[in-house]
């Protein structure tokens, strides 16, 4: 079994030399002139539409076709915040292991921590990478093994400001566009126009992003250019 992640990062020459490898189960290893066969099964993940990369020459339309023959669909970190308490314990683990220096949360500093990691305000774009990211820099920083409420503080503003210097308030993410199937069926999703699908991604974010109903009302409907007009 071989996993490629990522496999939209492939130049168009190595999809060629990957697509020959599926069909035909041969290819050359790197460094020799000689080809080897091999009966493997490909498991390969994206965070890309390959669909959207096939239309505009970025993927190869028939390697999609060979190897889209199964697809799941892993919701992102955001949405999964069931998995950030336990997975908090995991890296904290891993970081002991790592530098050979064990680090606890304070109970406050934890329950901060995990009430700012489960809201809407935590986008985690980058999954667990950003979650790892987030758990060295406070157990590097901790005082004495401890990580304490500044601590904590200060990470959840820099998440903030590294989550809002990405994307500006207001714009549809691709992901955003891309979940719409999922969230109001595939049925309804097709019944919509281009226009139609890309303001409800941009009430989506805006939604996603707000403290509360009133608050995402608020700046649905101030006067001027709304977010679903900025994201056209």
């Amino acid at each position: 079994i071989l996993f490629l992640d990522e496999i939209g990062e492939l130049g168009l020459d190595e999809q060629a030399m990957l697509l020959r490898a599926v069909e035909e189960k041969r290819f050359l290893p790197l460094g020799s002139d000689v080809e080897v066969t091999s009966n493997f099964q490909l498991i390969a993940g994206t965070n890309r539409s390959l669909g959207v990369d096939v239309r505009e020459g970025r993927f190869r339309e028939d390697l999609l076709a060979r190897i889209n023959l199964w697809t799941y669909r892993l919701p992102g970190l955001q949405n999964r915040p069931e998995d950030i308490a336990p997975n908090l314990e995991f890296e904290l683990v891993k970081y002991a292991e790592k530098n050979s220096r064990f680090v606890r949360f304070s109970r406050e500093a934890q329950n901060r921590f995990l009430e700012f990691a489960v809201s809407q305000e935590a986008l985690w774009k980058g999954n667990f990478r950003d979650l790892n990211a987030a758990v060295t820099r406070m157990a590097t920083l901790s005082p004495g093994g401890r990580i304490n409420l500044d601590i904590v503080e200060k990470e959840m503003n820099r998440l903030s400001l590294f989550w809002d210097t990405e994307s500006e308030e207001g714009e549809a993410s691709p992901s955003e566009f891309e979940r719409l199937p999922e969230l109001i069926g595939k049925g309804k999703f097709n019944e919509l126009d281009l226009f139609e699908k890309i303001q409800l991604a941009g009430v989506i974010h805006v939604c996603r992003r707000s403290d509360s109903l009133a608050s995402a009302g608020r700046k649905l409907f101030a006067c001027g250019p709304t977010p679903m007009l900025k994201a056209v």
